[in-house]
């Protein structure tokens, strides 16, 4: 058969195509490669940033893969938010560990069967009667002077000791004008009712500091991060007292905000999410329920540019997490439990 016009016309078609296809494949191949350079070298940046290294090759590939997906989780919650969404996600010094293990290592928070160590819990609220008139629209004790920097737990499940030594510090500013940062590794050490580095609950922290006479400061009795044992207990001169501690109702946020405009409050919350892991900025509204894991200090409240009503909360996470260290919740909603145990030093 002849080769005619038509068939060299459809040859080269054809042989157009296929160039097409090669050409579109070879330029698919260094796009891939060069989203997985890019996330390699932010890795690479991250872990500098951060001071990380680890032990071999297999756990740094491993850990990669783990701060892949928490990128691509991040990025995507950032980039698919709705317009009532009112916060945003970012990377921080935990971007390449699970929530599971974040969880385990950086939160803390166990509430005891048994609420009676040390004598009898108090039921007053001496807060009960401030009226509106009372209170301001908005605080910040930060304003004031009585709130510390933002200090690092670390992987020791010991927020609840950072909660109460915020409470503590925040109250002796206001009645003596002195700011001291205060001890939380006396608290892990020497608190017996609670578990150190395993966990415990505020309440506990505030009756050995009453039935102490007093906690030592951060500079006498510097923080480890390691698992106390009450062999290791070494206390030494107290600095600061305190008479007791009254716990909020529960389920009450006008109780709560009452008790913040007086003073730094203790709560527990729910710190277990994604979402709260990653926060970085903005009034937080996200996935939460009222299982406490957690234990911050409220440090005030107030309402931002677009008329959102907002607790601020001090965490124990360093400066790397959320608005460098804080974060403001909606308020109004008792959001991730804050209400449900919340206690105040006098």
């Amino acid at each position: 058969m002849a080769f005619t016009n038509q068939h060299f016309q459809f040859l080269c078609l054809t042989l157009v195509l296929i160039s097409g296809l090669w050409a579109t494949q070879s330029l698919a191949r260094p796009l891939d490669h060069h989203k997985a350079s890019s996330l390699r070298e932010r890795h690479e940046l991250w872990m500098a940033r951060h001071g990380r290294v680890y032990k071999d090759e297999i756990e740094k590939e491993n850990r990669f893969n783990i701060f892949k997906k928490n990128v691509e989780l991040i990025e995507n919650f950032n980039a698919n938010a709705s317009s009532n969404k009112l916060y945003t996600l970012g990377t921080n010094a935990f971007t390449d560990i699970t929530t599971k293990e974040f969880v385990a290592t950086h939160t803390g928070y166990k509430k005891r069967s048994d609420s009676t160590f040390g004598g009898p819990v108090t039921t007053r609220f001496r807060f009960e009667n401030l009226t509106d008139a009372d209170i301001t629209p908005s605080m910040d004790w930060r304003e004031y002077g009585a709130v510390t920097g933002i200090k690092y737990q670390g992987q020791c499940g010991c927020c609840w000791a950072f909660s109460v030594v915020a409470a503590v510090e925040g109250l002796n500013l206001i009645k003596t004008r002195q700011l001291i940062s205060l001890s939380e590794e006396q608290l892990v050490d020497c608190v017996q009712g609670n578990n150190g580095c395993e966990g415990g609950e505020m309440k506990t922290a505030f009756e050995y500091i009453e039935n102490n006479q007093g906690i030592s400061t951060e500079d006498d009795y510097p923080y480890t991060a390691s698992n106390g044992m009450p062999s290791q207990c070494l206390v030494k001169s107290s600095m600061v007292t305190i008479n007791g501690y009254e716990s909020i109702p529960p389920n009450d946020e006008g109780a709560l905000m009452k008790a913040v405009s007086q003073q730094p409050v203790s709560v527990g919350i729910d710190g277990s999410g994604d979402e709260f892991m990653y926060y970085k900025s903005g009034v937080f509204q996200g996935e939460c329920g009222n299982d406490i894991t957690h234990a911050v200090t409220a440090i005030g409240y107030g309402t931002d540019t677009n008329g959102i009503d907002y607790w601020l909360l001090k965490n124990s996470w360093g400066e790397s997490w959320g608005e460098n260290g804080y974060m403001r919740i909606i308020r109004g909603q008792n959001k991730c439990g804050l209400t449900l145990d919340a206690s105040y030093p006098v």
